[in-house]
């Protein structure tokens, strides 16, 4: 295939949805260019519009017209590229099991990332890790002078945004117990399959990949903790990094029925931390609220309401409610007493 007929996107080395999307093209064997950079003055550059927000990675599909249009968000992105290539799907044929890795996708880019931005910058040690080495993956050629203040303003405006994904003094804690709780139930699965769900990677463990590329790649603390807790994680991320040699079949992937009790570790920890965040963000929505608190795992939980995360809880819901009343039943008991049946809790 020529270049020209590659599909392009715009990616960030440090952007772990960036490593999620990358790993998935190769999985895939769907070829690619990659341009590393800023993706809102590299489209402007190009005169290309900008989605709103622009953010890493940035995909540029080109149309029959020669149109091209710029979209960020990975998995819907995900669900376009399963459209437009039909070999190696990450998605798996069982309904209910596909419902089971969206959420498991949902988890990983929408609570494992404050695992990610938590350890990043509220360890001071971690934060001038960050600050010193992002500027260097994007342009290793700074001047001295240049990199120093750019380091400053950085780190200082990533720091004051730590808010964003609700850590502070009071959920550190919550976050670390989490994380390590998360590790452990990795380090159990992972004894009984490759995969989250079978013998074949799903857009789940992508998306949960890209975030340990930097948790167990990057960031010092996380680092540590995953080293000393689950061996086995830190192996899988390695692994996952390049699965263009694996040949799936559908019979890799496993049964729902026939799950090692071991996922139930997982999806636990789904619905304990995860689930609560969700359900008072959309409440918080639906009242036009600003900010939300809740408990979360015995402590006291406040953050920004996002929009984007109401949006992510209804798509759940859908994804439920287009299932068939077996396969309802099928997932009904498959999260039974993992918490993550409160997001159902309407149907």
């Amino acid at each position: 295939m020529s270049t020209s007929k590659r599909l392009r996107l715009i990616g960030g080395t440090g952007s772990p949805y960036t490593r999620k999307m990358v790993a998935l093209l190769r999985f895939r064997r769907i070829p690619y260019s990659i341009t590393w950079g800023d993706p809102a003055a590299l489209l402007d550059n190009m005169g290309i519009e900008k989605p709103n927000p622009t953010f890493h990675p940035t995909f540029l599909f080109e149309h029959a017209d020669g149109h091209v249009q710029a979209a960020c968000d990975s998995s819907p992105i995900i669900r376009r590229l399963e459209q437009l290539y039909t070999d190696r799907s990450v998605l798996p044929i069982d309904p209910a099991l596909a419902f089971i890795d969206y959420l498991i996708e949902d988890f990983g880019d929408e609570w494992c990332t404050k695992y990610m931005f938590h350890y990043r910058w509220y360890p001071a040690r971690d934060a001038d890790n960050a600050g010193t080495l992002l500027p260097f993956s994007m342009e290793s050629t700074l001047p001295d002078e240049l990199h120093r203040k750019f380091k400053e303003v950085f780190s200082q405006r990533q720091i004051d945004r730590l808010y964003v994904v609700g850590s502070n003094d009071t959920t550190a804690s919550v976050i670390d117990a989490s994380y390590r709780r998360y590790l452990a139930a990795m380090e159990a699965h992972l004894t009984k399959m490759p995969f989250m769900l079978g013998s074949r990677p799903a857009a789940g463990d992508f998306a949960m990949f890209g975030q340990l590329t930097q948790l167990v790649g990057f960031d010092p603390t996380p680092r540590a903790i995953a080293h000393d807790l689950s061996p086995r994680t830190v192996a899988w991320v390695s692994r996952m990094e390049d699965l263009c040699g694996l040949e799936p079949s559908e019979a890799d992937w496993a049964a729902l029925e026939n799950m090692p009790h071991t996922l139930r570790g997982l999806l636990t920890e789904i619905g304990r931390v995860y689930v609560p965040a969700l359900l008072a963000n959309a409440r918080a929505k639906a009242a036009g609220e600003k900010h939300w608190e809740t408990e979360i795992d015995g402590a006291t939980w406040t953050q920004q309401t996002f929009p984007y995360q109401a949006k992510c809880l209804r798509w759940i819901q859908e994804q439920y409610a287009a299932l068939s009343t077996r396969d309802r039943q099928r997932v009904d008991s498959a999260l039974a007493g993992t918490g993550c049946e409160l997001l159902l809790i309407d149907f």
